[in-house]
């Protein structure tokens, strides 16, 4: 019996052949970026389900939503690589071996010689390992301790990621207790500039600098920013729901209460 991934191999090719599907045949790696960035972002969201079932009835069902969004998201990595294929370029399996080899590498306490009891130690080794490869291959970067972070990380993660570089090299504070002293500091300066009727861009600027403020919070805690901030926004759009029904019930339209009656639902829902 031909293995899944291989059927899936097989199912792709034939949906990018002369004789497959016009949409299909259509795309490109640029096309299907919008596809690949959605999909990602949907296993996360399944996998916040997942790791907030307790039912296992609930859990089973979530398993299989997970089960079902991976298989989007390989399907993309398959899409790729077989476009790549049809002109020569690389092949899945060229996608496969290149990251077998690289776990292999970067695991040396493992596969090889090398000694790592604890997660730290674990990192630190990885990230000498990465520096090595990028010296390899003649990507030197400018020589900061910054290199190597992607650009078109979501901002959340691209902050925390820039500070836990600069961390790691002691640019960094001992204690949350600063981080909160600079959270103040920020928001006193939007405050400032907002009263003092400062243009769009320095309001801009003094956002920015407390997001970056709220995010070394977040890291210095232990808490994933990016994890936080979608659970956050979640929760409100579930109580938003919540409020939106309550009204309805009422007979009336959201817009057609006032802001007092609106927070006066809000807060009896966020009681129950």
């Amino acid at each position: 019996m031909t293995p899944p991934i291989e059927q899936l191999r097989e199912i792709v090719a034939r949906l990018r052949a002369e004789d497959g599907c016009p949409w299909d045949r259509e795309q490109t790696h640029a096309s299907l970026r919008p596809g690949l960035l959605e999909e990602a972002h949907e296993v996360v969201e399944a996998i916040d389900t997942l790791s907030e079932c307790t039912d296992p009835a609930l859990r089973e069902r979530a398993d299989a939503e997970l089960s079902e969004e991976l298989g989007d998201l390989l399907l993309q990595v398959v899409m790729h690589s077989q476009i790549a294929a049809e002109t020569g370029r690389f092949t899945f399996d060229t996608v496969a071996a290149k990251i077998a080899e690289k776990l292999v590498r970067r695991h040396p306490h493992v596969f090889g010689t090398a000694e790592a009891d604890d997660t730290a130690t674990v990192l630190t080794q990885w990230e000498e390992i990465k520096r090595e490869e990028r010296r390899k291959k003649g990507i030197s970067g400018t020589g900061s301790a910054l290199d190597g972070v992607p650009g078109g990380l979501p901002a959340l993660l691209y902050a925390e990621k820039v500070a836990k570089k600069a961390a790691k090299v002691g640019f960094d504070w001992q204690e949350p207790a600063p981080v909160f002293d600079k959270i103040r500091e920020e928001l006193a300066e939007i405050d400032q500039a907002l009263q003092e009727g400062e243009p769009p861009a320095r309001i801009e600027e003094e956002l920015g600098d407390l997001l970056f403020a709220v995010a070394n919070l977040a890291r210095k805690v232990g808490v994933n920013g990016e994890v936080a901030l979608r659970r956050a926004t979640g929760k409100f759009s579930r109580r938003f729901r919540l409020v939106e029904q309550a009204i309805a019930a009422r007979g009336q339209k959201m817009e057609e209460c006032t802001l007092e009656e609106l927070d006066a639902v809000w807060n009896a829902i966020k009681k129950d």
